[in-house]
């Protein structure tokens, strides 16, 4: 599968490397990349990956290289857990890290506390500043691909740079 090229879209400044347009978005999350020092780009699909799966066979890479940021609600607050692509989250774990009990967000709590769609919610960046849990399987690989705030952009990071960007808690959080 050939590389994704980065993408244009019609909204937002030039990203000052590629000279290529992000969407609104996807340049909020370039800046805060910027902002926390990481020399990553994002990186425009040539379809909408709302899926794991979909942005693994997009990049040509394996599901579990996929870094997921889901929302979960505990005793009623927000917090994220980015996962593996492969693996579902184990809510009976997270609640006994987290210290409460779990619930999945629905898609306007999702909205309103990520600033971001489900299907595009990228792993910093975010509307509130939320507690992090980073899926220790992650760490198994040497670049991971996040949501870069639109179903159709992502960015490479390392686990250890997604780590030190969102502040995460390292955590087995697979359910079996």
């Amino acid at each position: 599968m050939s590389e994704p090229a980065p993408g244009a879209g019609a909204a937002g400044a030039p990203d000052a490397a590629t000279g290529v347009r992000l969407k609104k978005p996807a340049e909020r999350v370039q800046a805060e990349l910027a902002a926390l020092g990481l020399d990553r780009r994002v990186i425009e699909l040539d379809v909408h990956a709302r899926t794991s799966q979909q942005a693994a066979d997009a990049l040509g890479v394996a599901v579990a290289q996929i870094a997921k940021s889901l929302v979960f609600m505990v005793n009623g607050a927000p917090v994220m857990v980015i996962a593996s692509g492969v693996n579902r989250v184990d809510e009976g774990k997270l609640g006994a890290l987290a210290g409460g009990r779990v619930r999945r967000a629905d898609a306007d709590t999702v909205r309103q506390v990520t600033g971001y769609a489900i299907g595009g919610v990228p792993p910093v960046a975010h509307a509130s500043r939320l507690p992090v849990y980073v899926d220790r399987d992650l760490r198994q690989y040497e670049l991971i691909y996040a949501a870069a705030g639109l179903p159709e952009c992502v960015f490479p990071l390392t686990p250890d740079e997604l780590i030190r960007a969102t502040a995460g808690h390292v955590a087995d959080l697979r359910q079996e």
